[in-house]
């Protein structure tokens, strides 16, 4: 894990685990990440799902890279 882009991955999948969070918890920390929030410009508890989605998305990419061998 010495590759100079670990941290980088590291805090995705920080990032991601947190938009999962919100899909579920109302914290004033994790409303400032949601995603729905910052592309939708009509957001509500209707659009809150697309969280979890784009969470496991983005923790799952930045998984893949920390678990992928790099040359």
């Amino acid at each position: 894990m010495n590759h100079p882009d670990t941290l980088i991955h590291l805090l995705g999948a920080l990032y991601g685990a947190l938009l999962v969070a919100a899909a579920f918890m109302r914290a004033p920390l994790l409303e400032a990440l949601r995603m729905d929030a910052l592309f939708i410009p009509g957001f509500s508890e209707k659009t809150r799902p697309l969280n979890l989605l784009a969470g496991l998305l983005i923790a799952g990419y930045a998984l893949y890279s920390l678990l992928t061998p790099h040359p």
